[in-house]
C-alpha cells in the first residue's frame, strides 16, 4: 500500500531501525534517532541495487518518486542511477574547486612566498573585498571578459575609502585589481586547462591611471639646503646617520631601513642585498664618505642584526616612517618638498645633468633593469667601475655642495659611454 504524507510525517522511532515501503522499489528508512531517509532499491543488469535520494522532510513524499521515477528512467535506458549520481557529485566538486576564488587562493599560496608578507596581504585584502565577493563563485572556465570588467568598473567609479580623497577615484587599485585576475587566470589556463585568459584587453579600456610621483629635490640650490638641514638633525644618532647617508647611496627606502651588518663590507666598500622589485642580486659601492658614515655607527648597533635598528625593539630595523618623521621635524613637506624616496630621484637627476653621467650607468645604480643589446636584463657586475667612480664623485659632490656657494659645486665629467 503506497505511503501517505502522514504516514511518513508520524513515523516514529523505534529500538531497531525500519522500513515503511511505498511503491516500485521507494522505502522510508526510520533510525532510531528519529532521522528518515528516503531510499530505492532498483535492478541494473540483473543486479539488485539500492540509492540514497534524500533525506525527509528536507525531501518530500511527492519529491521522493519524483526522483524515483528519474533514476529508474535512467536505468531503463541503460545508465546506472548510483553512477550517474556520483558523476554529477563530482562534477559539484570540481565546480566548487575550479571557482575563481578556489583557484585564486590556490595561485596566492604559490605566488605569495616569493614576495614580502606586507604586500601580499595588500593583495589578498584587495582580492577579498573587491573581487571574491563578485566572482568569486564563478568557475574559471565560464568567466568573461564583460564579467571581470564590470568588477574593475566598479572600483574605477567608486569614491575613495576613508584612508583616501574622498573624491579621488581609486583608478589605481582598479589596474592593480585586473594584475592580479590576470595572474589568477594565466595559473588557471596551466593548472586548470581554461583555454583562454579573459582579461586581455580590458586595461586599454579602463581609466588611465594618473602617476603620482615621489616629492624629490632636483635643483641644486635646494638640494645645498635639504643637506645642509639634514646635518643640522638633533634626533637620534641612528636617525641622524641614516638622513646622512640615505643621499650617498639613493637606494629604496624598504630596502635601506632594513640594511644589515652582514651584508655590508666596510673594508671593500661594498652593500650587496637583494633587490626588492627586480629580485636579483644588488650591489652598491659604498664612498668613502658612506663607509665612514657606517663605522661611525657601528659601535653603537654594529652587534645586532640591522644598521638601523628600530629605537624601541632593537632586534628590528627602524620604523618604515622614520626617515619621513624626521624630514618632517627638520621642517619639510614630504608631499611636496622631499620624500625618503625622493633621494633616488635627485641622484637620477642631478648625476644625468650635472655630473654628465651616462643613464646606463644610473639606471644600473639604481637596480633597474637595464637590458642590453644581448637581451640580459640585468648583471650586478656591469659597470662596476663607472659605478664605483659615479658613487665617489657623487658624494664628493655633495660635500661640495654643502660647503661652496649655493648650487656651486664643479661639474665632474665621467668618462666612458655605457
Amino acid at each position: 500500500m503506497p505511503l501517505t504524507d502522514i504516514a511518513v510525517r508520524t513515523a516514529k522511532p523505534k529500538a531497531q531501525q525500519y522500513k515503511l515501503p511505498d511503491e516500485r522499489g521507494l522505502y522510508l528508512l526510520v533510525h532510531p534517532n528519529g532521522g528518515k531517509y528516503w531510499r530505492l532499491r532498483y535492478y541494473f543488469l540483473g543486479k539488485e541495487k539500492l540509492l540514497a535520494i534524500g533525506v525527509y522532510p528536507d525531501v518530500s513524499l511527492k519529491d521522493a518518486r519524483e526522483r524515483r521515477d528519474e533514476a529508474r528512467k535512467l536505468a531503463a535506458n541503460g545508465t546506472d542511477p548510483g553512477v550517474a549520481k556520483k558523476a554529477k557529485r563530482a562534477a559539484a566538486v570540481a565546480s566548487e574547486a575550479n571557482t575563481f576564488e578556489a583557484v585564486a587562493r590556490e595561485w596566492f599560496m604559490v605566488w605569495s612566498a616569493g614576495v614580502t608578507p606586507k604586500y601580499s596581504c595588500k593583495v589578498i585584502n584587495r582580492l577579498e573585498q573587491d573581487v571574491f565577493p563578485w566572482i568569486g563563485g564563478v568557475p574559471v572556465a565560464d568567466l568573461t571578459r564583460p564579467m571581470i570588467a564590470d568588477v574593475l568598473f566598479r572600483t574605477a567609479t567608486r569614491t575613495g575609502r576613508s584612508h583616501e580623497s574622498k573624491d579621488r577615484q581609486v583608478v589605481g587599485t582598479a589596474h592593480r585589481e585586473l594584475s592580479h585576475i590576470n595572474q589568477v587566470m594565466e595559473w588557471a589556463c596551466v593548472h586548470r586547462g581554461v583555454p583562454f585568459n579573459p582579461c586581455y584587453g580590458i586595461q586599454k579600456q579602463l581609466p588611465k591611471e594618473k602617476t603620482k610621483h615621489h616629492a624629490a629635490i632636483t635643483d641644486p640650490v635646494k638640494a645645498r639646503e635639504l643637506l645642509l638641514s639634514l646635518a643640522s638633525y638633533k634626533g637620534s644618532p641612528v636617525i641622524r646617520t641614516a638622513l646622512a647617508l640615505a643621499p650617498l647611496v639613493f637606494q629604496r627606502p624598504g630596502e635601506f631601513r632594513k640594511m644589515k651588518w652582514a651584508d655590508i663590507d666596510l673594508d671593500a666598500g661594498e652593500w650587496r642585498f637583494s633587490a626588492s622589485k627586480t629580485h636579483v642580486d644588488h650591489m652598491v659601492p659604498l664612498a668613502r664618505q658612506a663607509v665612514a658614515l657606517l663605522r661611525g655607527l657601528h659601535p653603537l648597533t654594529g652587534r645586532g642584526e640591522y644598521v638601523f635598528r628600530n629605537r624601541q625593539n632593537h632586534a628590528d630595523c627602524m620604523a618604515e616612517d622614520a626617515i619621513n618623521n624626521a624630514l618632517r621635524r627638520l621642517g619639510w613637506d614630504t608631499q611636496k618638498d622631499i620624500t625618503g624616496h625622493g633621494f633616488r630621484a635627485m641622484a637620477r637627476t642631478i648625476l644625468a645633468e650635472r655630473l654628465k653621467t651616462p643613464p646606463d650607468v644610473i639606471e644600473m645604480q639604481l637596480a633597474h633593469k637595464v637590458p642590453d643589446r644581448h637581451g640580459e636584463a640585468y648583471n650586478r657586475a656591469k659597470y662596476i667601475d663607472e659605478r664605483r667612480r659615479m658613487m665617489q664623485a657623487w658624494a664628493d659632490y655633495l660635500d661640495e655642495l654643502k660647503a661652496g656657494p649655493q648650487g656651486g659645486a664643479k661639474v665632474i665629467q665621467l668618462r666612458g659611454a655605457a
